[in-house]
């Protein structure tokens, strides 16, 4: 292993010569130099790590040997160190990007730390990560194995995604393993617990039951409203709960979380049911037949949610809230995106202002479709990675950033998740059978029954019958649902996407969080 360069700067370098051995000591190759102009020619000729550089030097000052070092080397991490302890000083050196800041005088042990947190930290981070994943798999091991209701199941989703984004910072691949391992035997739980409850959840007056999509709005948007601020619920379609934590700290940056909370979205965990049921207040069956004119089941031309703002005012009005100022605007295409940065201001007089945009829905289908995508979306840490880079280059993010100082309350809310498939099994069907490869349903299936979680009759399951004699089947964990017909082909076409429609942690335990501005 190579060892770590380190170049200190300071004018009086000869009183630091203990200090140097010290660091020599601990397996550091340390140079020395003794004032600002030999060190950036020091940097355009040598690979450094790091340098340290003393504030105050006759000729050229750290700050202004600490410029030319970045314009010679933007990534070379800088430490500075300073008898000067005003404000200024300080601001000016963070400002100029460096890695840390440290007060004369400095005992060896100081400087020592703050290399390690620059050298070391992904390997610190790493070793730690694993060991406390190590201490906690026990007790998530055991809250599997406990018999966990709807809450207890929507807190050990929570910690298997704090624990999912942990191990990206850990280098160890049999951990992720042992990580993947321990959370595909939680999605097979979870499917069993979902097939023994699902149904009684839907009955009326179920006091078991989790908030569900058709309960979202009363229970978690509503309670929010009131006078003083404008409420403004923010749907992303299709945001998983890793998702929203990947960018949680971009939001954190202009809004004061208030409350995160998980709630269960409804089967199919597909657009057309979730989405419909959240805005409508009602089951999918319920649905279908309060507003026949209004909806077509999966087989049937024409776009699925077109009437959500008719269903939100009907659910409204249901409710007593009939009479509350209320804006809807859907974001479908960039262009959208920016007509709301533009009017989001005009949006701050009405009570209610539901704002559904659809853009990491089109991800995941664009995914599938698109070999680039494939590429950068590769995997749950990928795929969280492009959508924080999305949101920070949104519209949504822009137009929010422009409210952020007005009184408002933000519940930020999704439809449903979406899991990577990896399971192809076999399904036929005839030909009124839907397409779907997360969910299918039709008049004759034929199936393995331990693949999938089957409703014979729709209506226990709170679903609209197209045809008489149809049932609905929904794929468990990560499988997906292939024809015979050219079995081979979608096995590999779908292999590796991210789809939705089934049970699975990541589809059905989706977000719902209340924030305020600053």
């Amino acid at each position: 292993m190579n060892l770590a360069k380190i170049l200190w700067v300071d004018d009086e370098i000869d009183s630091l010569k203990s200090q140097i051995l010290f660091l020599q000591s601990k397996g550091y190759d340390v140079a020395s130099l003794t004032n600002g102009f030999d060190a950036i020619d020091y940097v355009k000729e040598h690979a450094l790590d790091v340098v340290l550089i003393d504030e105050s030097m006759p000729g050229l000052s750290g700050l202004e040997t600490l410029a030319k070092i970045k314009a010679v080397n933007q990534t070379l991490p800088v430490v500075m160190i300073t008898k000067n302890e005003a404000e200024n000083v300080m601001e000016d050196a963070i400002g100029s990007q460096i890695s840390d800041y440290l007060i004369k005088p400095v005992n060896p042990n100081q400087v020592l730390l703050s290399l390690k947190k620059i050298l070391d930290n992904k390997r610190l981070v790493s070793e730690k990560t694993t060991s406390s994943y190590q201490q906690e798999f026990r007790n998530l091991f055991m809250a599997l194995n406990s018999n966990p209701d709807a809450a207890e199941w929507m807190d050990i989703y929570r910690k298997l995604v704090y624990w999912e984004m942990e191990m990206d910072k850990t280098d160890s691949p049999e951990m992720r393993e042992v990580f993947q391992t321990q959370k595909d035997e939680a999605n097979t739980e979870f499917f069993k617990f979902v097939s023994r409850h699902y149904a009684s959840w839907l009955k009326p007056g179920a006091a078991h039951a989790p908030v569900m999509s058709h309960t979202l709005l009363q229970q978690k948007v509503l309670p929010v409203l009131g006078k003083g601020h404008s409420t403004f619920l923010v749907l992303i379609d299709n945001l998983r709960l890793d998702q929203w934590r990947a960018i949680q700290p971009i939001f954190a940056e202009s809004f004061r979380l208030l409350e995160e909370n998980s709630f269960y979205s409804i089967l199919p965990t597909a657009t057309q049911y979730a989405r419909n049921a959240i805005f409508a207040g009602l089951l999918p069956a319920d649905i279908a037949r309060q507003f026949s004119a209004h909806w077509k089941n999966d087989d049937e031309e024409g776009s699925k949610n077109q009437h959500e703002e008719d269903f939100l005012r009907a659910q409204l009005k249901r409710l007593g809230k009939g009479d509350i100022k209320l804006s809807y605007t859907k974001i479908l295409t960039n262009e959208a995106g920016q007509q709301l940065v533009n009017n989001i201001h005009n949006l701050l007089g009405n009570e209610l202002n539901v704002v559904v945009y659809n853009f990491v829905d089109m991800l995941s289908h664009a995914r599938t479709e698109m070999e680039v995508l494939k590429e950068l979306a590769s995997d749950e840490r990928s795929y969280r990675s492009l959508t924080k880079s999305w949101f920070e280059h949104s519209p949504l993010y822009e137009a929010l950033k422009k409210i952020a100082d007005k009184p408002v309350k933000l519940v930020l809310a999704t439809d449903h998740g979406s899991i990577r498939v990896k399971t192809p099994v076999k399904v036929v069907g005839d030909r009124q059978t839907t397409t779907n490869i997360r969910y299918k349903h039709g008049r004759n299936l034929n199936y393995e029954a331990r693949d999938v979680l089957a409703f014979r009759d729709p209506a226990a399951a709170g679903l609209p019958s197209p045809s008489i004699n149809s049932s609905y089947i929904f794929a468990r964990e990560d499988y997906y649902l292939c024809y015979p017909n050219n079995y081979n082909h979608f096995v590999n076409y779908y292999r590796n996407t991210f789809q939705h429609g089934g049970v699975s942690l990541e589809e059905m335990i989706v977000p719902v969080v209340i924030m305020e501005s600053r």
